[in-house]
Formats: structure tokens, sequence, C-alpha cells
């Protein structure tokens, strides 16, 4: 499993011109699922997501999410996995099959939910 996650005044996921997930303060994160990824690699990252020291207190990134009261907005991006080592067309093998990465993207969401955060989503796939 492998996160890029972005620090946002505001983010928001359109799927044909509608607005599907939005969020305020707060982090945006695209997650890959890999294949042979479990709940052990969801439980490492949702803590990561939910704990990594980000926002600025005093000129020093001392703050989470949680300590902000921000927001997230999860995005499935299984575009993370491509591997360009060789040639110039991306290689997913790596990635997990849809219903694979879904049942573990969600359980992202529900997990980080669990911990009080407010998440929105993107649609997957």
């Amino acid at each position: 499993m492998i996160a890029v996650v972005q620090r946002v005044s505001a983010a928001s996921v359109t799927v044909d011109g509608e607005i599907v997930g939005s969020i305020g303060p707060g982090l945006l994160a695209f997650i890959g699922v890999a294949q042979g990824d479990g709940q052990e690699d969801v439980d490492y990252i949702v803590r990561k997501i939910a704990n990594l020291r980000v926002f600025e207190r005093d000129g020093k990134m001392t703050d989470s999410v949680r300590d902000i009261g921000g927001s997230l907005l999860v995005v499935s991006q299984f575009t993370l996995l491509g591997d360009v080592r060789r040639g110039n067309r991306p290689d997913f093998m790596r990635a997990a099959p849809p219903d694979e990465a879904k049942k573990l993207l969600d359980s992202c969401v529900t997990a980080l939910r669990g911990l009080g955060l407010p998440v929105e989503t993107g649609v997957f796939g």
C-alpha cells in the first residue's frame, strides 16, 4: 500500500461534472493498493495519515490533521503502483485487483472515520 498525502486548504473530487467529495482544511490522500496488501498495511497507513505532523503551529510542523480538527479526502489511485523502470509504458502488475483494492480502501476509510476524522472520498474506479 502506498499513499501520497498533501496538506490542503480545500480539496474536492469531481466525477462527470458533479462534486462527489469535498473538504476544507486537511489532507488529500491518494492511496494505491498493491497485491498482497492486507489489514496490517491498512492499520499502518491509517496510523501514519492520522498522525502526520504536517500542520504548522508557532513556525514548526507540530500538528496532525486530528490536532487541527481537519478533514480527509481519500482517493483511490492505482497508478501509484505503476512501474516505469523499463520502457515508457507503465506496468501495473503490482496493483491489487479492483475488488481486493476496493475492500482495503474501504477499510482505510472506515478506520479513519473510527478515529473521529471526517472523511470524504472519490468514486472507486
